[in-house]
């Protein structure tokens, strides 16, 4: 049996390993799932077999409630909301994480050596601030919670202070593992963290907390696999781990930003003027059948698809749009950015539920050279990744991201419910510039009004 249950978690640690690899690529992601699934199913069935479970009446329970909970999210629960119940689940694994710890402390504090109570104490300590942080993140995402920075004064220097004392709590543990108001001390105050650290982070930087919250998760994960000895935890949870932190560093770079700025900046928390004009201080509003007009005898059309897109759940349409296009022998592309939404590849997601070809997805280093020759640029629900202040004006708060230069196009339509400035509060001049016409409603009412006009056109 022991050779049986060794075996299975080889094998799912090679299908994790194929299964992350092949998530590098649109094509190939959809395998790599189920190379994961199939490796997390090998890994559970491995856990099943192993003489230390006594009774299975508890599993069975567990399997059954857990089961019907994730078939009925699966199936309720719409892709536009994807980001916030990512990141439940990454809520729900931490605190098994937790658990787990806390229940082998309870059991063997009098008997735990240094390294096994290390690994106890970093999996609880991620596992309790990851926790509470997800559902901030949940809460701020569906929101419950405003998705603006909710901040106070002298929030950075508390934090500092809750974290560097719950750290050391930590290295008190290493060397006196049987203390158990530490142990149950750092837990709470890892929990009070998680909440704090979410807080003060505006919705427009949920992507890189997304990835963040799932290299800790991931962390957490690999510190039970060392804590109950289980080969496969260790080998899955560093892989989630480091690629959930590399990730954060990837989305940050797109965002010209650090992570501490991130973490720490409360980015969002006030309306920012960008100090660059607004060509001519009035945004030009255009009516739908010129907008149908130019883009039914345009030669090129780019989409830019941002959290508006997600919100009026308007990506069925937007294809409904392309298929009309191309029937008219227009170039129809999508221009990605890779921090537009609120979870890493978020656009991705949502155009590939709506079925539009890997082939017209463009990321930002590929599509933007071709905007100069673009003939209609249409920005649906995105605004600081199409915001020229980055790229010209050093004063702005984003100055430095690399954006889509859709400003570089010979006319741009925006998507719009009205003329709010979107979650980070910054003003954006391309909405005033010249060749930009501000179409105003629900983009997929807008959307759909479209392809009437464009087969009529």
């Amino acid at each position: 049996m022991e050779y049986t249950i060794a075996f299975s978690y080889l094998i799912a640690s090679l299908l994790f390993i194929y299964g992350l690899r092949c998530l590098t690529h649109p094509e190939t992601a959809r395998r790599g799932m189920h190379a994961a699934e199939l490796g997390m199913l090998l890994a559970i069935v491995g856990t099943l077999l192993h003489h230390e479970i006594v009774s299975y009446e508890y599993i069975i329970a567990g399997f059954i409630i857990g089961g019907a909970i994730g078939a009925a999210m699966s199936h309720w629960v719409p892709m536009t909301a994807l980001p916030q119940r990512t990141a439940l689940s990454h809520a729900f694994g931490a605190l098994a994480a937790s658990l787990v710890g806390i229940a082998e402390y309870y059991t063997h504090h009098g008997h735990l050596g240094g390294f096994k109570m290390t690994a106890i104490s970093l999996e609880v300590l991620l596992g309790s601030l990851t926790t509470t942080g997800s559902l901030i993140a949940a809460a701020k995402l569906q929101g419950m919670l405003p998705g603006a920075p909710m901040t106070f004064k002298g929030q950075n220097l508390f934090n500092m202070s809750l974290i560097a004392v719950t750290v050391g709590l930590f290295f008190y543990l290493m060397v006196s593992p049987a203390t158990g108001w530490a142990f149950y001390l750092m837990m709470v105050l890892a929990f009070v963290f998680g909440v704090m650290l979410v807080l003060p982070i505006g919705s427009a930087d949920m992507p890189v907390v997304m990835a963040l919250l799932n290299s800790y998760a991931g962390l957490a994960a690999a510190a039970t696999g060392f804590a109950i000895s289980n080969n496969v935890l260790i080998i899955a949870g560093t892989l989630d781990g480091f690629s959930g932190f590399i990730l954060s560093i990837v989305m940050c770079k797109a965002m010209n930003r650090s992570i501490t700025n991130v973490l720490f900046g409360a980015f969002g928390s006030a309306s920012s003027d960008s100090g660059a004009g607004q060509e001519g201080g009035e945004m030009r509003e255009v009516i739908l059948d010129d907008v149908a007009t130019q883009m039914a005898y345009a030669r090129q059309v780019v989409f830019v698809p941002g959290y508006g897109m997600a919100t009026a759940q308007a990506q069925h349409v937007v294809r409904e749009l392309c298929d009309s296009l191309e029937e008219r022998g227009v170039t129809v592309k999508f221009a990605i950015h890779p921090v537009a939404g609120r979870m890493p590849g978020h656009m991705n997601v949502l155009l590939a539920e709506a079925n539009v070809p890997y082939s017209q997805l463009y990321e930002l280093e590929q599509i933007n050279s071709d905007f100069p020759n673009t003939d209609v640029s249409v920005v649906i629900g995105a605004n600081d990744v199409v915001n020229p202040d980055a790229r010209d004006n050093p004063g702005s708060p984003i100055a430095g991201m690399p954006i889509l230069e859709v400003d570089r196009s010979k006319n741009v339509i925006v998507l719009k419910r009205g003329k709010g400035k979107g979650f980070s509060g910054i003003e954006n001049p391309l909405f005033f510039k010249p060749n930009t016409g501000m179409l105003y409603g629900d983009a997929k009412d807008s959307l759909a009004k479209l392809v009437h006009a464009v087969k009529e056109a």
